[in-house]
């Protein structure tokens, strides 16, 4: 690198951290800090566990924050300086370790924007997916099951624990629907970059003709309802039903009555689920769906602006796709919202996805 290049990627780094601080509120959030803390310190802080690790989590998230963007503003200071210096007495060794000292900065700054996309209040919860097929019939019923992969392979990866809580299998082949639970820090920050239609370009394997097919699946991703946060549901208003569990699962697929079906008639929401071992634990997990259903349903009214968290409600078709993946007649897959876009369509497959949900996330902070 130049001297100059530096200086020039100094300042346009300031002016990004400036951008990012702004958005920050440090002064409310070095506020919330000195709040948690004074929590913590309280005698009867450890008499509720559960609570406890619930502060200290976001303690320690909005520290992390704070102590990053410091960090980055002392770096570029210093980065400044020095390259002032040579400018003006310029001297080899101390250039070297200017331009190593910026290379380690960059990667800070990465890092930084990373946390800041993934800093919002509910970005730190587990996630529920949903996949549904859409226009397409077969064809759909297996890309739905091919995405239901991707998306098992990507968790896998990030070292997050997926739980099937209901899965219908498709007729021909693939799955007509499938509800997941993704685990792990900041799966839901993650996977609600991953919200929206996704459109399949391919040659058709259940076609004799081998032609051209293009196929649809839509993903629902919600974060999981945090016991923290109070939902009282009236047994009155839960309409309650049994019915035989179907598709992958252990030995008691379609031996009982074990999967249950919720339906919260005041709001129309249902949640199923069939793959706990018993009626009571499938209960008790659709009733915690239904509370995050619930519960996302007063995260959209309360900040009134639909597209942030549940997101735009299009039919499963051509036009409405956030992104395309074509296997024929060449490979590439683009998202249309950030325009990022890769020909590593197996690697993607294969749960690859990480580069796409930070380009989308970036979109959100510009």
């Amino acid at each position: 690198m130049e001297l100059y290049e530096i200086k020039q990627g100094v300042k346009s780094h300031q002016e990004r951290l400036t951008q990012l601080g702004e958005s920050l509120d440090l002064t409310e959030k070095k506020h919330k800090i000195a709040e948690l803390t004074s929590i913590t310190l309280e005698d009867n802080f450890w008499n509720d566990p559960s609570h406890a690790q619930v502060v200290i989590q976001q303690l320690n998230g909005i520290k992390d924050i704070v102590d990053s963007y410091e960090q980055l503003e002392h770096s570029l200071t210093d980065l400044d300086e020095t390259q002032d210096l040579l400018k003006t007495d310029y001297d080899k060794d101390i250039f070297e370790l200017l331009e190593l000292d910026y290379q380690e900065m960059e990667k800070i700054f990465d890092s930084f924007e990373i946390k800041m996309l993934l800093s919002h209040e509910y970005d730190h919860s587990n996630a529920i997916l949903e996949l549904h097929p859409g226009a397409g019939g077969t064809e759909s019923c297996d890309w739905a099951e091919m995405l239901y992969r991707m998306y098992s392979r990507w968790a896998e990866k990030k070292g997050f624990k997926v739980s099937v809580l209901d899965y219908l299998a498709g007729e021909e082949a693939g799955i007509k629907s499938v509800t997941f639970l993704v685990e792990g820090d900041r799966a839901y920050g993650f996977l609600k970059a991953e919200k929206g239609v996704h459109r399949l370009v391919r040659i058709s394997p259940f076609d004799s003709g081998a032609r051209r097919h293009t196929s649809f699946a839509s993903l629902d991703v919600m974060p999981q309802f945090n016991d923290e946060i109070v939902i009282d549901i009236k047994p009155d208003d839960l309409i309650f039903e049994t019915k035989r569990a179907s598709g992958a699962g252990g030995q008691h697929v379609n031996k009982t009555d074990s999967a249950v079906r919720l339906v919260h008639k005041p709001t129309g929401l249902v949640a199923t689920c069939q793959n706990g071992r018993s009626q009571h634990e499938n209960r008790e997990e659709a009733l915690r769906v239904l509370k995050s259903r619930i519960y996302q349903q007063m995260i959209e009214e309360q900040e009134a602006k639909l597209a942030k968290i549940k997101g735009e409600q299009k039919l499963i078709e051509w036009g409405s796709q956030i992104r395309s993946y074509v296997f024929h007649p060449y490979s590439m897959v683009k998202d249309h919202r950030s325009n990022y876009e890769t020909s590593d369509v197996n690697g993607v497959m294969d749960g690859d996805l990480d580069n796409f949900m930070f380009a989308y996330l970036k979109t959100l902070l510009s």
